[in-house]
């Protein structure tokens, strides 16, 4: 399922000339802008190298910048730029139409049953990694 669901969703992404990885990026600073990488790689739970050549990539395209941490200096702020704020609307629209997609044939009872399983299946996940 998350496999067909990553799919779909890169081939909405690709003509935004996005990447499924950096979308999740992107979401986490659309909603906080101003991370840096630890912080975005705790909250995405994605490994800090794949985080940090997916952010080197993004800086080449020009969708973040790095810039000084105010009161660390061994930090880096990663900041979104005018060219990736711009890309949300149409980006998160394509997320939810893969959305729409996935749970097209769904009652409103089956998506909330879905969706709750999900939560508990990740939350086990996570407890059994420490």
């Amino acid at each position: 399922m998350a496999r067909l669901f990553a799919v779909l969703l890169a081939e909405r992404l690709r003509p935004l000339g996005l990447a499924t990885a950096q979308f999740a990026i992107l979401l986490e600073l659309w909603e906080h802008d101003a991370l840096t990488q630890k912080e975005l790689v705790e909250r995405l739970d994605i490994e800090q190298a794949t985080v940090g050549n997916t952010l080197n990539r993004m800086e080449r395209d020009r969708l973040i910048q790095r810039k000084p941490h105010p009161s660390d200096g061994r930090s880096q702020m990663i900041c979104l730029t005018a060219k990736a704020r711009e890309l949300e609307m149409q980006a998160t629209k394509q997320a939810m139409d893969v959305n729409a997609v996935a749970l097209s044939s769904l009652s409103p009872a089956e998506r909330k049953a879905l969706l709750d399983l999900m939560r508990k299946v990740v939350e086990n996940l996570r407890a059994g990694r420490d």
